[in-house]
């Protein structure tokens, strides 16, 4: 009986002496977290953990990779962890998790798509209560040509079944653009497949112009072989663009679209697009096809419902002709719409085959009225007939190219 006495206090003696010390603690529960989701999840800063109440466990210097890969999965500045006694002793049958929070978290997109891809079939990850949400500040995601940076997430709580509501901030960059945002975002469910709703404000910003928006996005969650994305996809926005020495330009937009992401390409496939303008910016409804990987791919076919009023009046008899004007826009190239685009328009018995660069022409309808009403574009045009001070002209044919748009 003595024996077994001190054999307990020894054992006591022991368990005190190492519970004392954090950092053993932490690499214990980072182990076992590891060895359920597959990963190494390691730290190299200070740790600290409280038993008194809510047990809580804090490191610094998190990093999490899956076994043998070359470059960490995630990292974090910090990492925090509160969760109730019930949850530890159930030994992971409850996933009841007070409070999650971490600071400067860096995600890898790809390292991430090969952990997910390494996982077995089936294994869906269950879904956590956290009766105090998360919050993440400072984060980053990698996404090879593009990178999100000053990420912040806060999400007040978060049951399994049940709506999930919260703000998410942070900036999108991407070769000559960047976005900074500012959503709010609503989940029927955390599930693979939930209803999502999105509303906020957000502005693209290149060398040379902005585009300041209030998006309101309606989608339902994709993920399977062909990527990660959005079903279903609406989005209606209210948009005004700034340039230097330019008047804003308003105007309102809608699109409908599926949205797949996959190895660092975001696809909008089959997409429908509507604009309303207001001064130079048409009105149009088009249908086509949208890619962005290095740089921009679109092509649109589709009408403007009519001559825009602030476009060049146009002369006999093309003035009466009151119908859609169908059109065909390609465009390949940089993000900030620098490139050539290709243009075909027909507006009656007209037709308009050119090459023009955005900027350029946006700069031309501002020096209107005062400037040349040749628009600064290369390409050609066709009509059967045209009426030009008083003169009437048959089987016209003009080839237009920018230096005609010189003052």
């Amino acid at each position: 009986m003595l024996a077994a006495t001190v054999i307990v206090v020894a054992l006591l003696i022991a368990a005190t002496a190492w519970l004392a010390r954090p950092h053993q603690v932490a690499t214990l529960v980072l182990h076992q977290a590891g060895v359920a989701l597959g990963l190494e999840i390691r730290f190299s800063g200070a740790a600290e953990y409280r038993l008194r109440g809510t047990p809580h466990l804090m490191v610094r210097d998190l990093e999490a990779r899956r076994p043998g890969a070359e470059r960490p999965l995630l990292t974090a500045r910090r990492a925090y962890l509160a969760l109730p006694w019930s949850t530890l002793r159930s030994r992971g049958t409850d996933l009841t998790v007070e409070r999650i929070e971490l600071d400067a978290p860096h995600l890898d997109l790809a390292a991430l798509q090969e952990w997910l891809a390494s996982r077995p079939p089936g294994d869906g990850a269950r879904i956590p209560v956290l009766t105090r949400g998360i919050r993440i500040t400072g984060g980053s995601v990698e996404g090879g040509d593009w990178h999100l940076r000053r990420l912040g997430v806060d999400l007040p709580r978060l049951h399994p079944g049940r709506r999930v509501s919260g703000r998410v901030t942070g900036e999108l960059l991407a070769a000559e653009i960047r976005l900074p945002f500012d959503l709010q975002v609503l989940l029927a469910e955390p599930a693979p497949d939930a209803a999502l709703g999105l509303a906020g404000i957000a502005t693209l910003v290149t060398a040379s112009w902005s585009l300041p928006m209030q998006p309101v996005l309606s989608a339902r969650l994709h993920a399977g072989d062909d990527g990660y994305g959005l079903d279903g996809m609406r989005l209606g926005m209210r948009a005004r663009y700034h340039a230097p020495a330019q008047e804003p330009l308003h105007f309102t937009a809608g699109l409908a679209a599926p949205v797949r992401y996959l190895d660092g390409r975001v696809a909008l496939a089959r997409l429908t697009l509507v604009l309303r303008g207001d001064g130079i910016v048409p009105d149009l409804r088009a249908r086509g096809r949208f890619a962005w990987e290095e740089g921009i791919e679109l092509e649109l076919d589709g009408a403007l419902q009519h001559w825009p009023r602030r476009w060049p009046a146009l002369p006999r008899p093309l003035d009466t002709v009151d119908s859609p004007l169908p059109f065909a826009l390609g465009y390949t190239g940089a993000a900030d719409f620098s490139g050539l685009a290709q243009l075909r328009l027909q507006h009656g018995p007209a037709r308009l085959d050119s090459r023009f660069r955005l900027p350029e022409v946006l700069d031309w309808f501002e020096r209107l009225p005062a400037g040349t009403p040749v628009p600064p574009l290369e390409g050609h045009l066709s009509l059967p007939r045209l009426e030009v001070a008083g003169a009437r002209l048959h089987g016209v044919e003009v080839a237009v190219s920018p230096e005609a748009a010189e003052p």
